[in-house]
């Protein structure tokens, strides 16, 4: 049986839950712990804010049955997140168990969470506005470096990363779970341990930001050209130009188009042409309004196979599971 709320209705039930403890265990003015609804399942959630504006959630859940929480469109702070899961078994899409990811801020976009019965998981999750980024981790300047800004869309579309959990990020995770300190010690412990977690998450990012600066060698106007070959591939996803064509309309030739998309995009114009169509896709079948075949069509794929294969190397799920509700396990 799969059970579908809102996330108002989801929080209710906490709250409900919460409202008719009998007791509550001491815990210091950082620090608050809700049990889990045992209509859904059994778990806790600890909230502790290590710094001010800035909480850490350790949260230990096993649902009864598979759950969908429909999440709105909605404001969204800085997150950094890690799902570690008990057990080998299951995925949930755009960020799967066992993996870590980094949740900008910005207006997140209306997602179903899917949440898989009978799977024992540790999450933790460190939420802080994104300005705060500049007291951590400052530029030159004191501000936010510019490689972060990325997490800092504020009006715009958040930015969204994700990536397997590495050993260091597991242990430190382990390490914030189990810490073995109690009031101001915790505190101070748990300081570290989340600042820790935030580089770890961050470093690949800044690594790969470096490694992709435009190369001094394009020209600007080569520069603008590659952008333009992007902007007609995005208005073209169903029926896109050939690499010698688009090249032709950006006025550049096909070896320089291709070199361009490599240093200024990291990829090839192949690849982020399908890059591009699996996002479109993975937004039509979340409208729950088109079937996989027509999907398939609107984003240029007369195959249904070879668009299931694309499909499912970018996201890690089938578009059958997408349009069905795993989607992700951000809230």
């Amino acid at each position: 049986m799969t059970i579908t709320l809102t996330l108002a209705e989801e929080d209710e039930l906490w709250e409900e839950t919460q409202q008719n403890r009998i007791c509550e265990s001491a815990f210091t003015p950082f620090e608050s712990w809700r049990e889990m609804p045992k209509q859904l399942g059994k778990g806790y959630g600890q909230y502790i804010e290590v710094y001010p504006k800035l909480e850490l959630k350790i949260e230990e859940s096993e649902y009864h049955d598979d759950v969908i929480v429909q999440v709105p469109e909605s404001q969204h702070p800085l997150q950094f997140g890690v799902f570690c899961p008990q057990t080998s078994r299951g995925e949930l899409g755009e960020v799967r168990i066992g993996e870590t990811f980094i949740s900008g801020g910005g207006i997140q976009r209306a997602n179903d969470v899917f949440c898989p019965k009978s799977q024992k998981l540790i999450g933790v999750d460190i939420h802080l506005p994104p300005e705060l980024l500049a007291t951590f981790f400052p530029g030159e300047d004191g501000e936010i470096p510019p490689e972060l800004k990325i997490f800092a869309k504020d009006n715009d579309w958040q930015t969204l990363i994700s990536a397997q959990a590495t050993t260091a990020i597991q242990s430190v995770v382990e390490q914030i779970v189990n810490c073995p300190y109690q009031g101001i010690s915790k505190r101070i412990y748990l300081q570290g341990k989340v600042v820790e977690l935030m580089a770890l998450q961050l470093a690949p990012i800044l690594a790969e930001q470096g490694r992709t600066q435009p190369s001094p060698r394009l020209r600007t106007q080569t520069i603008d050209s590659i952008y333009h070959a992007q902007e007609i591939l995005l208005s073209r996803l169903e029926n896109p130009p050939s690499s010698w064509d688009l090249a032709q309309t950006v006025g550049v030739s096909e070896r320089t188009l291709r070199r361009g998309f490599q240093e200024l995009l990291s990829t090839t114009v192949f690849g982020y042409l399908t890059s591009q169509r699996m996002e479109k896709a993975k937004n039509l079948l979340r409208s729950g309004k088109v079937t996989v075949a027509e999907v398939a069509m609107m984003v240029g794929y007369s195959n249904c196979s070879h668009f299931a294969a694309a499909f499912k190397r970018q996201f890690g799920i089938t578009p059958r599971q997408c349009l069905a509700g795993k989607l992700s396990v951000l809230r």
